[in-house]
């Protein structure tokens, strides 16, 4: 029988377990999958802990990304998905549709085709991240040539999703890390400038870089007190999205710069796109055509084996990789 990883408390990476399963039929509007390859995301690591937006409602399967191939379709489906090798859209609830094991059923629409240039270890590494980045900085911020982007915590495969559109848009992609560690690789990875905000001024050196002007757009998924010093460094009339909160610190308004400079401070989730039809339709098909002609390229940290999966999440929480954290299922 196939396995899928559920975890019955809350608790760090030690409580996901492996369990056998009967194959699950899919129901109306739904898919199973035979899994491939699972991209894992801070968001799981945060719902095992109890620590995410939706709670867990023990037991739970956990897991939003997963690549693999369509081995049966519930009735309202197109049965031509069957067969097809396909990647999800984090479009779902994990109490509901946890993806994470050798089966897992989906609804039908958050289904992708990916190109066939990727593997199944890039397709279970990439939807989550462009979508969120594309959601933020081109739905909403409209980003392009001339723009000046802040982009923190930019070794998250997120971030350097952002980083890619931002050189996409023909925008100054300005990574922002704690440490120098990752410097040499945020530039090798199309990083236009890197402020290491653990040991330089920030606001100074954004002044340096946009020549004074202020970064136009900045892409957080911290939150917490250092929101105050990213607003400084804001240009006239910005946008300061937050779409994480893993300092897990209360964060305060910038008022003071708000009024100077009419900095926007804005709550953003990827489920402002997934949950519109219309514009998912759109994000996935500007994400699928820069995959296919390789102007995006989903950045792979590490590949795990599937019997390594609480080592996986074990690194994913170090917050040593720089890039996407993979297991390769089968």
């Amino acid at each position: 029988m196939p396995t899928i990883i559920r975890f019955h408390q809350l608790g760090g990476p030690e409580v996901l377990r492996f369990e056998e399963v009967a194959p699950q039929e899919p129901a109306n509007g739904e898919v199973r999958l035979r899994v491939q390859a699972a991209g894992l995301n801070r968001a799981e690591a945060l719902f095992y802990r109890g620590q995410y937006l939706e709670k867990a409602k023990l037991p739970s399967r956990i897991g939003y990304e997963v690549a693999g191939v369509v081995a049966a379709v519930g009735e309202g489906v197109d049965s031509g998905w069957i067969g097809k090798k396909v990647a999800t859209i984090p479009a779902f609830g994990m109490n509901q549709y946890g993806t994470l094991g050798e089966q897992a059923v989906v609804p039908a629409f958050a289904l992708t085709e990916y190109p066939a240039n990727l593997t199944p270890e890039q397709a279970a590494a990439a939807w989550m991240q462009y979508l969120t980045a594309y959601g933020a900085l081109v739905f909403y911020g409209k980003v392009s040539a001339g723009d000046f982007v802040s982009i923190p915590a930019a070794s998250s495969s997120v971030g350097l999703a952002a980083i890619q559109i931002v050189r996409d848009a023909g925008a100054t992609a300005i990574a922002v890390t704690r440490t120098s560690a990752k410097k040499d690789e945020l530039i090798a990875l199309g990083a236009h400038q890197v402020i290491v905000s653990g040991e330089e001024d920030y606001t100074a050196r954004m002044q340096e870089i946009t020549g004074g002007k202020g970064t136009r757009l900045i892409f957080d998924p911290v939150a917490g007190p250092y929101v105050e010093t990213l607003a400084t460094g804001a240009a006239q009339d910005s946008i300061l999205f937050i779409y994480g909160g893993l300092s897990m610190q209360p964060t305060p308004f910038p008022l003071m710069q708000s009024f100077r400079t009419g900095l926007s401070v804005r709550a953003y989730t990827l489920r402002e796109i997934t949950t519109k039809p219309e514009r998912l339709a759109v994000a996935k098909k500007y994400v699928f055509d820069r995959l296919a002609d390789g102007r995006f390229v989903p950045k792979i940290a590490k590949t795990f084996a599937y019997k390594d999966t609480v080592e996986a999440y074990r690194y994913l929480e170090s917050n040593e990789q720089v890039g996407k954290v993979v297991i390769r299922v089968s």
